[in-house]
């Protein structure tokens, strides 16, 4: 059987943060019934594709997804279950959450629905990075969350970081760092910030005093070596993880793992097309009340411009990419290039980035694509 993940958006927030670009709404209850009703629709519409596929992985991202638990994520997962569809023994289950939401009980409760991955938004230790970042969240809370979650049963949990935050110093980074050495999280995310467009922080961008590309390049190399220390290994340009605690479903992006996507803009990768759906919560019940598709973009990239960007995506990992002998030459030419510049190397048949061009991997994507 083909193996295939799941992902639900969940849009919830209790605050939009200043550099999220992600779809949320507001946390009401009348929304939560839009939304439920709405996924109900779309996983009827959508569940014959299922049909012959393995289940590895599921994940619920936002928002915060866990605004919706535990009976609106209840409600997911028994639908799943009850479809038919067949569940690898390992599944992968995950959830976002917040560190509001702190108490040993919640994830006791979470992992009692049969969610096996936490995904904590901790962002930084520094209590002054995070009202930076206006996180409504301290340091203090979000270490306590971290151990509640194993208390509660996580034995697999992934934490998020940021660097090159508005007036971040070296000092203040390192002091995040430092406080990992008494966390029990098995899988690390690595993000510098990235100002994106519509985000509040875009429209302030002109006041943000955001790091010099040498400290922030200091950074990274000084979190790479911390996380080294605890005994997480790179394994993705922003990921780490301890052995056998790999995003399994973040592994099936990079490898173009076959996913359907649920929710208000969540996308989906099937059959080599991809798309999305629209990105507003009432339209999107609403259309699928009527009987009507969510989607409100979809393409099928041609050859050689689908094996091209698969390519490139797949050189975020570490591992590398496999070379293949049919790639088009001016792939061939490009790759050759890149390894010229000692952006790319050979290993066996694999292409990896080098240490220079992780640093680089968006221009060098562009260049392949």
């Amino acid at each position: 059987m083909v193996k295939a993940s799941l992902y639900f958006h969940i849009p919830f927030c209790t605050k939009k943060c200043p550099y999220c670009h992600f779809y949320v709404v507001p946390n009401r209850a009348s929304y939560h019934s839009i939304l439920t009703e709405g996924l109900r629709l779309e996983w009827e519409k959508q569940l014959p594709l299922l049909q012959g596929h393995t289940i590895v992985s599921v994940y619920f991202g936002g928002g915060t997804p866990s605004l919706f638990a535990p009976v609106g994520i209840d409600q997911i997962l028994q639908m799943i279950r009850r479809s038919g569809l067949v569940l690898a023994p390992e599944c992968e289950i995950t959830i976002e959450a917040n560190p509001e939401e702190s108490s040993v009980s919640f994830f006791e409760t979470l992992t009692s629905l049969g969610i096996n991955r936490l995904s904590l938004g901790v962002q930084s230790l520094d209590d002054r990075s995070l009202q930076t970042l206006e996180r409504t969240h301290s340091a203090k809370k979000a270490k306590e969350a971290i151990q509640n979650a194993e208390k509660g049963g996580f034995q697999n949990m992934s934490i998020d970081l940021m660097y090159d935050l508005p007036d971040q110093t070296e000092a203040s980074w390192q002091y995040t760092l430092d406080q990992l050495t008494e966390l029990p999280f098995q899988h690390l995310s690595l993000y510098n910030l990235t100002i994106e467009p519509h985000t509040a922080f875009e429209k302030r961008k002109d006041r943000l005093i955001l790091p010099p590309p040498q400290l922030s390049l200091q950074m990274l190399q000084s979190g790479i070596e911390a996380l080294e220390k605890l005994g997480l290994k790179r394994y993705e340009i922003s990921a780490f993880a301890k052995p056998g605690c790999q995003s399994q479903h973040n592994l099936g992006y990079w490898k173009a793992r076959p996913f359907l996507g649920f929710g208000p803009s969540a996308c989906s990768f099937w059959d080599q097309k991809r798309f999305r759906n629209t990105s507003h919560l009432q339209k999107y019940t609403e259309k699928l009340k009527k009987g009507e598709s969510p989607i409100e973009f979809e393409e099928k990239l041609p050859y050689p411009q689908n094996i091209k960007e698969q390519f490139a995506i797949r050189l975020r990992l570490l591992e590398g990419a496999p070379s293949d002998p049919s790639f088009p030459k001016e792939m061939e030419d490009t790759i050759e290039k890149l390894i010229g510049q000692n952006l790319l190397r050979r290993v066996g048949s694999c292409l990896q980035l080098t240490e220079k061009g992780l640093l680089f991997h968006d221009t060098i994507a562009t260049e392949i694509i």
